[in-house]
C-alpha cells in the first residue's frame, strides 16, 4: 500500500472524528425521541426492502 501524505492522514482523522460524532448524535436523538427513531428505522427497512439493483 502506498504511504499517505500528512494531509491525507489529517483528512482521514477528521473524517473518522466526524463519523464518530455523527453516530453519537444519532444515538442521542434516538434516546430522546424513540417514536421518531422507530419510524425512521421502519422507513429505512422499507427502503432497503424495495431497492433493486
Amino acid at each position: 500500500m502506498t504511504e499517505k501524505t500528512p494531509e491525507q492522514l489529517d483528512r482521514l482523522r477528521r473524517r473518522a472524528a466526524f463519523l464518530r460524532e455523527r453516530e453519537e448524535a444519532k444515538a442521542l436523538r434516538d434516546r430522546i425521541a424513540p417514536r421518531r427513531a422507530r419510524v425512521r428505522q421502519l422507513r429505512e427497512a422499507m427502503r432497503r426492502a424495495t431497492y433493486h439493483h
